[in-house]
């Protein structure tokens, strides 16, 4: 394994991360098993890692003025227990659902999203809620709508030396009611084939089914994999956004 570092101020991870270009790592929950695959198959050893969880500051849910600030190192469990306000019950609900108790108590909202996984549970929730993710780096804080840090699968538009340090919702977003619902192969522990959140205002997004999550009426551009057709996908997320929606009128 490569060098080790675990900071405990932003400041000081923000200097190591220009000084000696390491893997960022947050709870771990994505980085550590694909580091292991990869090493079953003989790939070279692991490279040095940023461990983020000693930065305190970057935990928790507080409201400033007409913001919601999430943490970007904000664990699953503190979002699956006690969501601040009724727009964030989609995201409460898929983060129950995000591997097991373990998991959610490690796994972190900002690590989910810079995974940048197409099935990635934390996305729509967030979609709905207009989100934006803050990103710190030595040159400053700027921060970027959710639909435009995801440009594509497994791609994120952090610079490199960037650390994304919250997730931004309007106050305002977050007043309206929502759902989340996930299909899979299987009732827990399974990566989705289809998901969607939403909202009584009217916002739904579906994740699992395209490149990226998106706002239903961008259009969905699902695939053939392992887990379900494409046009299982569709139908799939047809069905998951119609129950979405009686849930909400009921």
């Amino acid at each position: 394994m490569g060098n080790y570092w675990r900071p405990a101020t932003l400041e000081a991870a923000l200097r190591i991360l220009v000084e000696q270009a390491p893997r960022l790592l947050a709870g771990g929950t994505d980085v550590y098993p694909a580091l292991t695959q990869a090493a079953a198959w003989g790939a070279a050893p692991a490279p040095a890692l940023l461990d983020l969880t000693g930065i305190a500051a970057l935990r928790g849910v507080t409201r400033t003025g007409g913001t919601w600030r999430i943490g970007a190192l904000t664990p699953w469990a503190v979002l699956r227990d006690a969501p601040p306000a009724p727009g964030f019950r989609a995201l409460a609900e898929a983060a129950a659902q995000v591997g097991g108790r373990q998991i959610q108590a490690r796994g972190t909202i900002g690590g989910n999203l810079c995974n940048a996984s197409p099935a990635a549970d934390g996305v729509p929730p967030l979609l709905i809620l207009d989100a934006a993710v803050e990103l710190a780096s030595p040159r400053g804080l700027r921060v970027l709508p959710l639909r435009e840090f995801l440009p594509g699968a497994r791609r994120t538009a952090r610079a490199a030396d960037e650390i994304v340090t919250a997730i931004l919702v309007p106050v305002a977003a977050a007043e309206a009611p929502s759902v989340f619902l996930k299909l899979g192969a299987r009732a827990h522990l399974v990566i989705s084939i289809a998901m969607v959140a939403a909202s009584a205002n009217g916002r739904v997004a579906v994740g699992a089914c395209s490149e990226v999550a998106r706002l239903w009426e961008e259009g969905l551009a699902p695939i053939d994999d392992v887990r379900a057709s494409a046009a299982y996908r569709r139908a799939a997320a047809e069905e998951l956004v119609a129950r979405a929606r009686a849930r909400l009128a009921a």
